[in-house]
């Protein structure tokens, strides 16, 4: 059993637990037959995502069912601790005198409704996806790199909860910035079955003076399909560094464009990767995960390139900076941020994983232009 495995499990065991006392609260309420009912299904569904997440289960059924299926189960898993949250609240209400128990109601079935409009709201936003533009500012940077346009589409996740059309509009929005430099940085697709041919053909419609580049992502390595993706994304013309490099000449300054495989967390990062560096050139770094960076800085890479975190996909920062899952794996979300006199920009992506929801961080096509200080 892996260890991905087993802390779903445990997650899942959470909710049963959970579902379990919600069940026993509902007893006395006057619909509590119902409710007890849908708080059973939903428990039970958390066990169904978590048997279509093993392989041999989930290849008995139609891929996008299992793919949707698993996201339901997922969104039951956090309805039921949600509600197992906010129980004290009701409990404490009979405690209440009759208007202040009221009040407090009145407030209950506000909580109770957030679920439903937070996640109708998410649901919309993911698919709107915006151009981010960001100046990287270097100093010392060679005259004929100043100003250098470099595009980054990453995370698409092409499949259930990401379509073609889409993957489309975030390849038109990229060729419109007109760039010296195109990059792809890893999860084309989310799992074994998600349309990797077709995200192939599509990501090779980008255009760029001097040519598509990238690196490959975590869910390729899920999917068994790094050789794959690296073989016939060649035939469009998409180059992915694996823990190799590429010189690219502007007038007469150097740029080298180093890419690595994912870097697992808990793992040595980076190993040997100080080898792909060219003395005197500006040293760009491809790395699917962020978590990299301060390693990357202190091998000599001017600038890491990463993507991973989907910003969060779903945030709270507005309440508290730290209301962000991404946060619990690694210091760099989302956006630009520099240390040493190095700096790495980590983009949201466009796609989603686990369930079609973005909340508090868009979908973005990247512009980064490097800028001479």
């Amino acid at each position: 059993m892996s260890l991905h495995y087993l802390l779903d499990a445990i997650v899942a065991l959470i909710c049963t637990i959970a579902g379990f006392l919600l069940i026993r609260w509902a007893r006395p309420m006057p619909s509590a037959r119902t409710v007890r009912a849908l708080l059973a299904t939903a428990t039970v569904m958390v066990w169904v995502q978590l048997a279509l997440s093993t392989a041999r289960v989930a290849n008995q059924f139609d891929h996008y069912f299992v793919q949707w299926l698993r996201c339901l189960g997922l969104t039951c898993g956090g309805l039921l601790l949600y509600s197992a949250a906010i129980v004290p609240l009701l409990r404490s209400a009979r405690a209440f005198d009759p208007g202040r128990r009221k009040v407090l109601q009145v407030g209950v079935t506000a909580a109770a409704a957030v679920p439903a409009l937070v996640g109708s709201f998410a649901f919309i936003r993911r698919k709107d996806l915006r151009l981010r533009e960001v100046s990287v500012r270097v100093p010392g940077l060679p005259k004929d790199l100043d100003g250098l346009r470099i595009v980054q589409v990453t995370d698409i996740h092409l499949g259930p909860f990401l379509d073609e059309a889409t993957l489309n509009h975030a390849v038109g929005m990229a060729n419109e910035t007109k760039p010296h430099i195109a990059l792809v940085t890893g999860d084309l697709i989310s799992t074994k079955g998600d349309p990797l041919d077709k995200c192939i053909e599509r990501l090779g419609a980008l255009r760029s003076e001097a040519g598509l580049w990238g690196c490959l992502g975590n869910h390729e390595r899920y999917a068994l399909a790094e050789d794959y993706t690296e073989q016939e994304s060649r035939r469009v013309g998409l180059r992915f560094l694996r823990h190799e490099s590429a010189t690219l000449h502007f007038g007469s300054a150097t740029l080298n464009l180093a890419g690595v495989d994912y870097q697992r967390k808990g793992t040595p990062y980076l190993l040997g990767a100080e080898s792909l560096i060219v003395p005197g050139a500006y040293n760009i770094l491809l790395s699917h995960s962020p978590d990299v960076f301060d390693v990357a800085a202190r091998q000599g890479f001017d600038l890491t390139i990463a993507g991973h975190t989907h910003g969060g996909q779903v945030t709270f920062e507005m309440v508290h900076p730290s209301l962000n899952i991404a946060r619990f794996y690694t210091p760099w979300v989302h956006g630009l941020y520099e240390r040493s006199g190095k700096n790495i920009y980590v983009s949201r992506g466009i796609g989603t994983i686990g369930v079609p929801a973005r909340l508090g961080a868009t979908p973005e096509v990247v512009l980064l232009r490097l800028c001479a200080i």
